[in-house]
């Protein structure tokens, strides 16, 4: 054998063992992430007399959590409160085998259950430099936006602090008469509708279409055409979101050219698309103004309210301005409103605000007619507020104790949230007894926290809005256990928005209209991101 030969062969046998050591490291990381860190994980949180499900290699539990979501939501369910059954089956099953406080395994990652109300007030207050918030599946966090929702630290900070003043109650009471025009123009409709003062009409689509027309005008400052297409194209992106929570994840999958990787894609550059050509339009106008000297506020202007868009795009010429002026400052640079900045903010708002606000309309009307004796109470107080057609002013608004009771109710009952997770960010001791490794996820499940008797009382699955009538922090046993919005300081900014408009569009009906469940109204609260009604919401509505 000649040298160079020689020479090959040894090459050969080099790459043959890189391969082998390559295959070898590689498989020693997967026996350690599927097999023996679950097994560690799980004696550690048994020693602390923490049990669950047993760990299956690489899925976890997730095939007996998706069988027992299948299974109930498979049938409607008769018309009580009692829904975490069918809505959370897999922590209303394991809870009565492992108590409230449990392990399970979400692929090969850990989940502890978490139901308390003060160990969920030192995660999201007292302690919350130790959590950080979970990185949503990817998917899903396309649909959400990268926007507030998902950022950290002084990014997050000076963002929230930059949005604030939109959702400020006094701001969002300016736009009560946007609001009500296009309230009382879907009443119209329904009113043309009726026969004889009777119409049955399907509220979801209705309220959708109507949340969709006041998040564009009020916060985005645009016609309800701009805004039509991006919703549109958000529906789609749902259903291929929704899909997502019930699978595992696969690092690295969504970058493969599938076809359904490639549909999302699309859907994803058709929004951003939509989005720039938005923003692009509305900076233009801005810098025409101030070419024009005409950017100065007068007096008249003031009472206008703020919108989302604007404040936005203000915010990143200012930063603009202050990078030119000071190309050292890294702070500056770190909290920079970019074009790309301001269309995930839209997202996120476009997706956040319309769903959160018209499931809770949809929630409200669906309970006001099963109780029609509260709907009755709640009409009363209207009228003798507010009048019989006009629409409330934000003062009217402000008075209606009795309906912000019931939105409060329903909120407990029907949370749009029903469950939120964090991630350890590191070892932490939490209440008492627990002590939880870095990168543990805690699993807080808000709808069996505010279904809870021990917390509400034994009438904790009954509709009773009396509960709320010394406010929220008074109305159960620990002030933490009502949080359809979050807790602490990361509290979903859009809050008040979904409230005042919720009020604003349910006290409009109540002005005109009485309503009941339709025959074919099936009571089946399920979850598609947020909480909805699986079958729809059929209600028929009686002209006063």
């Amino acid at each position: 054998m000649d040298q160079e030969e020689e020479k090959r062969m040894m090459m050969k046998s080099l790459w043959a063992n890189v391969v082998v050591l390559v295959a070898i490291v590689i498989v020693a990381k997967l026996v350690v992430q599927l097999w023996w860190r679950p097994r560690k994980v799980a004696n550690h949180f048994s020693k602390q007399g923490i049990k669950g499900p047993p760990y299956q290699f690489f899925i976890g539990n997730m095939k007996e959590l998706v069988d027992l979501m299948q299974k109930a939501s498979s049938q409607p369910m008769t018309l009580t409160h009692n829904v975490l059954p069918r809505v959370l089956p897999f922590y209303h099953h394991w809870k009565k085998i492992y108590g409230a406080t449990y392990l399970i395994w979400f692929g090969p990652t850990p989940r502890l259950t978490v139901a308390d109300p003060g160990l969920i007030r030192e995660i999201y207050s007292t302690k919350s430099e130790f959590y950080e918030k979970y990185e949503s599946h990817p998917l899903v966090r396309k649909l959400e936006g990268n926007g507030l929702v998902h950022l950290n630290g002084e990014k997050w900070a000076h963002r929230r602090k930059t949005l604030s003043p939109i959702f400020h109650i006094e701001n969002l009471k300016l736009m009560i008469p946007i609001m009500g025009k296009s309230v009382a123009h879907m009443l119209d409709k329904w009113s043309m509708m009726s026969n004889s003062g009777k119409v049955e009409l399907e509220i979801s689509e209705w309220f959708q279409n109507l949340t969709e027309e006041v998040i564009t005008r009020t916060i985005f400052g645009a016609s309800f055409d701009h805004g039509k297409k991006i919703y549109q194209l958000q529906a789609k992106q749902i259903i291929f979101a929704a899909e997502s929570f019930q699978k595992v994840f696969f690092p690295g999958y969504r970058f493969l050219p599938t076809k359904r990787n490639r549909t999302t894609w699309k859907l994803d550059r058709e929004i951003e698309t939509s989005l720039m050509k938005l923003i692009s339009h509305r900076k233009e106008s801005l810098l025409e103004k101030r070419r024009g000297g005409l950017e100065e506020e007068n007096e008249e202007e003031e009472e206008c309210h703020k919108d989302l868009l604007d404040v936005l795009i203000r915010a990143s010429l200012k930063r603009e301005n202050n990078n030119n002026n000071n190309n050292n400052n890294n702070n500056s640079r770190k909290t920079r409103i970019t074009e790309n900045d301001i269309v995930e903010e839209c997202k996120s708002f476009f997706f956040a605000g319309k769903h959160t606000t018209s499931n809770l309309m949809i929630w409200t009307s669906i309970l006001l007619a099963m109780h029609p004796q509260w709907q009755q109470l709640a009409r009363e107080e209207v009228m003798r507020v507010c009048g019989a057609r006009d629409i409330p002013t934000k003062d009217d608004v402000s008075n209606l104790k009795t309906l912000t009771m019931i939105i409060y109710e329903v909120l407990r009952l029907y949370p749009p949230v029903v469950a939120s997770i964090r991630r350890t960010k590191k070892e932490v001791d939490l209440g008492d007894h627990l002590n939880i490794k870095k990168g543990t996820e805690l699993l807080i499940p808000i709808l069996a926290v505010h279904h809870d008797p021990t917390i509400w009382g034994p009438d904790a699955l009954e509709f009773n809005p009396t509960r709320f009538s010394q406010g929220v922090s008074r109305a159960a046993t620990h002030p933490t256990a009502y949080m359809p919005f979050g807790v602490g300081g990361r509290q979903c900014i859009g809050q008040n928005l979904a409230l005042l408009q919720a009020k604003l569009a349910i006290a409009m009906i109540l002005q005109r209209f009485t309503f009941d469940l339709s025959p074919n109204y099936k009571h089946a609260p399920t979850v598609l991101m947020l909480l909805y009604p699986q079958f729809g919401a059929p209600i028929i509505f009686r002209s006063l």
